[in-house]
């Protein structure tokens, strides 16, 4: 078993930024994932991408196909969730994840690895917590609304995974420039971030400018 390196050595920008579309809200009452979209980042770079339709087993509901665009016919004839966690595990690895409103992915992606026996051992970061710490002056922290306040270059596509994993990964991205720009940071670790978004938002200048001077 390989043992990942201390969140203090992983790259906040070598991640995997993952989106999950979903039958609904919660694994415990029966919900399972119908689409996958990943992004990997390395070095600040999108190097390659994950995505795929999946056929739950279930029928979607009426609301599911017109807030995601993806209907029973198209999942009809997509590829089983088994199959294509287990292609996405291998993409993924151990490499940590982001995705927005990370509790809710990560409700979705452990259900689905208990489903097929795998287990994940990498962190998840959320960008949503980090965003309302980084972008405290935003209307909101949704994704859309986040993209629109940064002005990020987007088709206007919402809920589908892939589309939504691109755009979180350019927020990701940009939220880690302007924090390294204003702080003078060569490189921001996934324990940074990490402590990052749980800190009071009155006390997120004091903690980076503390964290800033250890470096120096």
């Amino acid at each position: 078993m390989s043992i990942p390196l201390a969140l203090s050595t992983r790259q906040a920008d070598s991640v995997v930024v993952l989106d999950f579309e979903t039958t609904g809200l919660s694994p415990n009452l029966g919900d399972r994932t119908i689409e996958i979209g990943a992004v990997r980042l390395k070095n600040g770079q999108i190097t390659d991408k994950f995505q795929s339709l999946m056929n739950p087993g279930i029928p979607i509901s009426s609301f599911i196909e017109s807030f995601t665009g993806i209907s029973n016919e198209m999942l009809a004839d997509a590829p089983s969730c088994k199959e294509v966690m287990n292609g996405f595990m291998n993409f993924l690895g151990e490499t940590d994840v982001v995705a927005h409103n990370a509790s809710f992915d990560r409700r979705f992606l452990e259900s689905e690895m208990s489903l097929i026996q795998r287990e994940y051992r990498g962190e998840f970061i959320c960008s949503m917590l980090t965003a309302r710490r980084v972008y405290q002056d935003a209307p909101n922290h949704r994704l859309g609304t986040l993209v629109a306040y940064k002005n990020i270059s987007n088709e206007g596509v919402f809920h589908r995974a892939l589309a939504d994993a691109e755009m979180t990964a350019l927020l990701w991205l940009g939220m880690l420039a302007e924090i390294k720009d204003e702080y003078g940071f060569d490189g921001i670790s996934v324990e940074l971030v990490r402590k990052l978004s749980r800190t009071p938002k009155k006390k997120v200048d004091k903690f980076l400018t503390k964290q800033s001077v250890k470096r120096e």
